[in-house]
């Protein structure tokens, strides 16, 4: 692997820890602690967890080797290795930061603060912590698993699909017995208010993940006027591993017969594009602007809705 191969996967990695630790703080922090619930694999170990005390981190790990087998089948080795380490990452967190996070801290900024105002924010943190993994090409286990490889089929956003199976989930719920940290019978009325919290949770964690999602996936087209157009064409092409096109222009005010390299490319890798500029030719003249929608050759997939 060249030395941008390395820099790149370091960056991926990093980003999915980010996602996981964020995903796994959402849980310790403000849902736990004040016996809500969610969606996906978590959920219902928290599920589990409420009922019978078995560790979260441990129903996670094992729900989700099963799921990984299925992803990894249909989805690739690349998505499997990354969602292998989120999986692995997110099952220690979710069992290490319980005993880390301070009790003192978990009381200010939870139990403190209402289990409606602790639903919106860890639905946040947990969303925001899956939309990073996604965008990776990686990870948090469970329903996104399922989710991508819907989407991979149908025309759907990664977000609905998660928000459809969730609310199963936690209506689930309701068929198991919940238990305090003192060890008593949380009231069935209560549970119905839990519920409804859950589902709260899942509708902001969604649109947490379809934001983001949208954010990094947006593009832009760049056009680089440089006289050194071979050697940046190929460090273009070859190391970052992105599309080129050279298109033939004149200089109406010099009347030079120039060359001008076209690249578009996600917005979040805007400044390694720009690194390799700089490297090459430091006096190259770049025009960027942001695109409404790149299809094709790697980047989205044009979906259309069958006729009836």
């Amino acid at each position: 692997m060249t030395r941008q191969s390395w820099g790149t996967l370091i960056k991926e990695y990093s980003l999915v820890t980010l996602g996981v630790v964020s995903y796994a703080l959402g849980w310790t922090i403000f849902l736990l602690p004040n016996n809500l619930i969610g969606g996906g694999v978590s959920g219902f170990a928290s599920i589990l967890f409420y009922a019978t005390g078995l560790p979260m981190g441990v129903t996670y790990f094992l729900l989700n080797v099963m799921l990984l087998i299925i992803g990894t089948k249909i989805l690739g080795t690349g998505f499997g290795g990354k969602t292998i380490y989120a999986i692995l990452m997110t099952s220690v967190m979710l069992s290490l930061l319980p005993k880390v996070v301070p009790d003192d801290f978990i009381h200010e900024f939870a139990l403190s603060n209402g289990k409606l105002l602790c639903t919106f924010i860890g639905g946040i943190i947990a969303g925001f912590g899956i939309g990073v993994s996604i965008s990776q090409g990686g990870s948090t286990g469970g329903t996104d698993i399922i989710a991508l490889v819907w989407c991979k089929y149908y025309a759907a956003s990664p977000g609905r699909v998660i928000l459809i199976i969730d609310v199963a989930i936690i209506l689930s719920s309701l068929c198991f017995p919940s238990f305090t940290e003192t060890g008593e019978l949380l009231p069935f009325t209560e549970k119905l208010a839990v519920v409804v919290y859950g589902l709260i949770q899942v509708t902001v964690s969604g649109y947490a993940i379809d934001l983001y999602l949208s954010g990094s996936k947006q593009s832009v087209q760049a056009f680089i006027f440089t006289k050194k157009v071979e050697e940046m064409a190929d460090a273009i092409a070859f190391d970052m591993k992105r599309g080129v096109t050279v298109i033939p222009a004149k200089g109406w005010f010099s009347k030079e017969e120039r060359q001008v390299i076209m690249v578009v490319t996600r917005k979040t890798d805007l400044n390694i594009l720009l690194r390799y500029v700089k490297s090459i030719d430091p006096d190259a003249f770049l025009s960027v602007s942001s695109v409404m929608g790149v299809y094709g050759q790697g980047f989205d997939t044009i979906r259309l809705k069958g006729k009836k």
